[in-house]
This record gives structure tokens, C-alpha cells and sequence, in this order.
């Protein structure tokens, strides 16, 4: 006991307190301007930088969640099948979902998720602290130097891992793109648009800052010249992203309470502080921590190649933990308590290269420690206040599409779904709504009306969901390819009409399907509805 007594007083001793941040540091080749911030800010929370106007930057990072997207578990669709491509098994990974698969010209394309939105393969990591890691992603991929993605020149030969990571969601089919996407496609979008038009409850600064400006007129602001080059958007996106430093946390003010301070004790004797050392809490390194078998997923290792790389991930900085759930690269666990349990064990799965052995915590010891890690939160970050603030996205807006009712059951008594997640942007050539799940080989009826039915009228043995009425408008949309019930799927492309007094106006919809092969005939996605913009 007096040996104990006398360890802990060490840790004490050693234990550093209010320490803050390092400056941070700004590749010589793209040095920080307020302006070149704000236009990093708008290109990152602007949702029509995707094929789809869907997803910005800023739908997998959201800012109160640590940086890294709620939805995973929360939402069904955020579930990726893994390496045993079968969902509902151990090695399913939380994941964040992006854009269906989907082609230049707006059709959308048969996936593992159907025409629902893909799921990338892995947890999203916090853009918070990434301005200190020497390199990016999980497995480290973006690196440390960044060259113009057309002419291959460096033009940043250190500390632009951030430059070097903000592009690749830009062209990533399953994030942000479509079948094919380039870094021009890209260039031509942002030219277009209208900065932030789907954005609402904008920050007054970037509000002021966009306010009757085009994106060429804000590059001009930002770079001395109007031309959008993806040299360019890279860089204004990392120079917002290095504005978001959390050092206003208990730790950094040396207000930890004092169960937290126990914690930190625990942290330290536990040696956690050996890869979460402060005050980054992070050394960027990568380690296999027993988290999966190595043969899932062999995150450095696929990238270097070596065989001690295989199965070991970056380690992400603990600031702003609290708010990150679910955890590890596979998003896990869903709470610390989780975490604090497998690393007290040492891990789930042996492998030659694991780099952590049980600690031996009591549980009053795991309970102090969820504490300290729960504050190394900053409250600007939770709060989503300056710098930590944004744009409300039009997916998380009462404008959003809308599904309502139910659908009516087809073929193998599969319900059909109603894929509608676009913006309908008034002038949109590519507005593009999906059938799924549906009976193979038979025609599929797509139906508009301005009034919407929530409870729905029995009609030919489905439910139908719009008012009946002069208004509404029925075609035959196509029909459905696969060989098995569940799998007959198909979309509809159509250009959004252009006359402004059309803004403002809700149009809703359903999917009926015939099949005369099925008892029932007709089946039916539920309702949909969207707001002409």
C-alpha cells in the first residue's frame, strides 16, 4: 500500500495540467487569410459540391458530434456488410452513408444497397485536431505532401495532409460522386451554383461573406484571381479546417473536476498516455489494438504493404471523445464505457503485431477514467459555437424530402421502397427518384400530386397516399430488371422546371408497381414528398 501510495503521488507530480495546444502551422505555399477561411468554410458545408446535391463535406462531420457523423447506428442505412459482405454478421461496420450509386447523367445504378444511399467502409474520423496529423485517414493514405491533382506537381511539399485528404470524398462514388467523377466535373459544379443556396441559418460572417457573390467572385476574394481550380478548393478547405482547434476543454484550463483528475491518474498509470499523449492526446501513429481479425481489414498494411502494418489504424486524438459515438474504426462500441472494457482486457483478437495488453482497471478506476475522457470536451465544439459553427445542411431542414404512410406489399411479400433524397432544384437537369425493392420484370407507375395523404385510401388492393383529384399526373416510369422478388429496381430522371413561380411549391409522390405473377397484382412504395427550391 505505501508503494502505491508513493506511485500515485508520482503520477501526480507528473501529471501536466492546464496545457494547451500547439500553434498551428501553415503550409508556407497556402498561408492562412480570413477570406481564404470563410470560402474553405462554404465549400465544405455546401451540399451541391455532390453529383446529387445531397451530401456536403459537412453531412459526415457534424461539428456538435466531435466532427464525425451521428447518424451512424442511429439511421439503419449506415450499416456496411464488411468483409463477409453479409449484413447482420459480426464484422458489420457503422459507417456513414453517402450518395446512391448513380451515373453522369443522373440514372442510378444497382449497388449492394440497391438505389438506397451507400455506406462507406469505415467509421468517419474527426476533421477536429486532423491539422496536427501528419497524415490522414485511417490508414494514412493522404499524405504529408500535396500535389496539383492535374498537372502532379508538388505544391506543398510538407505539412499538407489536410490538402492532400480534402479531395478524394469530392470524386469518391460511394461519398460524394458519380460513376466516373473528375476533379473538373467538380470545378464546373462549384462555378454554377449558387454558394450555400440549400443552406439556411448561415453564420453571419459567411452569410456577409457569400451574400450576392458567385464562387468565382469568392476564389477571386480568397486567391487574387477567379478561377476554381481543385488545387485551389483543397486548399481553402484545409485552411478552414485548421481553424478548428479545441483548447478550451477542463484540461486545457485546469478546471478538470475532481473525479476527472482521479481519472487522469488512472489514464496515466495505465499507460494510455503512451499513443493519447497530451496535449494532443494522440502521438498519429498506427497500432493494431485487437479491435477485428487482421484478415478484415488490413488498414496500413494495404497501403504500405509490410506485414507489421496489417490490421493497424491512426490513432485519433481523445479530444472531444464524448461526443464521437460509436467508436474505433469500425464504430464498435457505442459508449466509452465499451471502450474502457476492451482495453481492460487487452483487446478482442490476438494477432503478432498487437500493441496492447490488459490493464487490470477496477471498476471504480474504468468509471473515473470515462470521466477525464468525457472532459476533454470543448464546450465551443458541443455547443457548436464560433469557430465551431455552421450552416443548418437542407437534409437536416424542415424543407427536406419526406417519406409518409406506408408502402403495400408485392411479390415474396417484400415492401417496395421510395428512394428520393435530391434537392429539387428548380433548372436541375438531373433530378433523379428511385424504385426499390420491388417485383422483378414488371412495370412501375410513378405518380405526382400536390396533396399528400398520410393515411392513405384503399385503391386496387395497395394504399394509395395523394388526395385524388384534377391535379394528379401518372405515367409508366419503366420497368424493373432483376430475377428475384426484391430485386426489381429503377429510377426516373427528369429536369426540375425552371419558372421561379414554381419555389416554394410541394410536390408529392408514390411508386405503384404491377405484377400479375404475384396474388396481389399491384404493390406500392409509401408516400414521398419534396419542395421545389
Amino acid at each position: 500500500m505505501f508503494l502505491l501510495r508513493i506511485a500515485v503521488v508520482a503520477v501526480l507530480c507528473a501529471l501536466p495540467h492546464a496545457q494547451g495546444l500547439p500553434v498551428v502551422s501553415y503550409p508556407a505555399g497556402n498561408p492562412r487569410t480570413s477570406a481564404k477561411v470563410l470560402l474553405g468554410k462554404a465549400l465544405f458545408w455546401d451540399e451541391q459540391l455532390s453529383s446529387t446535391r445531397s451530401v456536403a463535406c459537412g453531412t459526415c462531420h457534424i461539428l456538435s458530434a466531435g466532427s464525425t457523423d451521428p447518424r451512424t447506428f442511429t439511421d439503419p442505412r449506415s450499416m456496411h456488410p464488411g468483409h463477409d459482405a453479409a449484413l447482420g454478421t459480426p464484422d458489420d461496420v457503422g459507417g456513414s452513408f453517402g450518395v446512391p450509386g448513380n451515373t453522369a447523367g443522373g440514372s442510378y445504378l444497382s449497388t449492394f444497397f440497391g438505389l438506397s444511399p451507400q455506406v462507406t467502409p469505415r467509421r468517419t474520423q474527426s476533421v477536429i485536431m486532423a491539422q496536427y496529423a501528419p497524415s490522414l485517414f485511417w490508414d494514412g493514405r493522404a499524405t504529408d505532401s500535396f500535389a496539383d491533382p492535374v498537372t502532379h506537381q508538388i505544391l506543398l511539399p510538407t505539412n499538407a495532409a489536410l490538402e492532400s485528404q480534402a479531395l478524394g470524398p469530392l470524386t469518391s462514388e460511394v461519398e460524394m460522386g458519380h460513376l466516373g467523377r473528375t476533379l473538373s466535373d467538380v470545378e464546373v459544379r462549384i462555378v454554377t451554383v449558387r454558394p450555400l443556396a440549400l443552406a439556411s441559418n448561415i453564420p453571419a460572417p459567411l452569410a456577409t461573406f457569400v451574400a450576392g457573390r458567385s464562387y468565382p467572385d469568392l476564389f477571386q476574394l480568397a486567391f487574387g484571381s477567379n478561377q476554381v481550380t481543385a488545387a485551389r478548393i483543397a486548399m481553402a478547405i484545409a485552411t478552414y479546417e485548421r481553424e478548428l482547434v479545441p483548447d478550451q476543454t477542463p484540461f486545457d484550463l485546469g478546471t478538470l473536476s475532481s473525479v476527472a483528475r482521479g481519472g487522469q491518474i488512472v489514464f496515466t498509470l495505465g499507460r494510455c498516455d503512451t499513443c493519447h499523449a497530451p496535449p494532443l492526446f494522440t502521438d498519429n501513429l498506427f497500432f493494431n489494438t485487437g479491435v477485428r481479425p487482421t484478415t478484415e481489414d488490413s488498414g496500413r498494411g494495404g497501403i504500405t504493404g509490410l506485414p507489421a502494418d496489417i490490421g493497424t489504424f491512426r490513432v485519433p486524438s481523445l479530444r472531444n471523445v464524448k461526443l464521437r459515438a460509436p467508436f474505433l474504426h469500425n464504430g464498435r462500441f457505442r459508449t466509452l464505457a465499451e471502450v474502457v472494457d476492451f482495453y481492460t482486457r487487452g483487446g478482442d483478437f490476438p494477432a503478432s503485431n498487437l500493441s496492447i495488453t490488459p490493464t487490470g482497471f477496477s471498476a471504480q478506476q474504468k468509471r473515473d477514467l470515462v470521466v477525464f475522457l468525457e472532459e476533454l470536451t470543448d464546450p465551443r465544439v458541443e455547443n457548436e459555437l464560433p469557430p465551431f459553427d455552421r450552416p443548418t445542411l437542407f437534409s437536416e431542414s424542415s424543407g427536406a424530402n419526406v417519406h409518409f404512410g406506408h408502402g403495400t406489399p408485392g411479390d415474396g411479400g417484400i415492401v417496395p421502397e421510395a428512394i428520393a433524397v435530391e434537392p429539387a432544384v428548380l433548372g436541375n437537369d438531373r433530378f433523379t427518384l428511385g424504385f426499390d425493392k420491388g417485383a422483378a420484370g414488371s412495370p412501375v407507375w410513378l405518380v405526382f400530386g400536390f396533396n399528400a395523404d398520410p393515411v392513405g385510401l384503399p385503391l386496387l388492393g395497395i394504399t394509395f397516399h395523394l388526395v385524388p383529384g384534377p391535379d394528379l399526373i401518372g405515367f409508366q416510369a419503366g420497368t424493373t430488371g432483376g430475377s428475384a422478388p426484391g430485386e426489381g429496381r429503377l429510377s426516373f430522371t427528369f429536369r426540375v422546371p425552371t419558372a421561379a413561380s414554381l419555389r416554394g411549391v410541394t410536390l408529392n409522390g408514390q411508386w405503384i408497381q404491377l405484377n400479375f405473377a404475384s396474388p396481389s397484382p399491384f404493390s406500392a412504395t409509401a408516400g414521398f414528398g419534396f419542395t421545389l427550391l
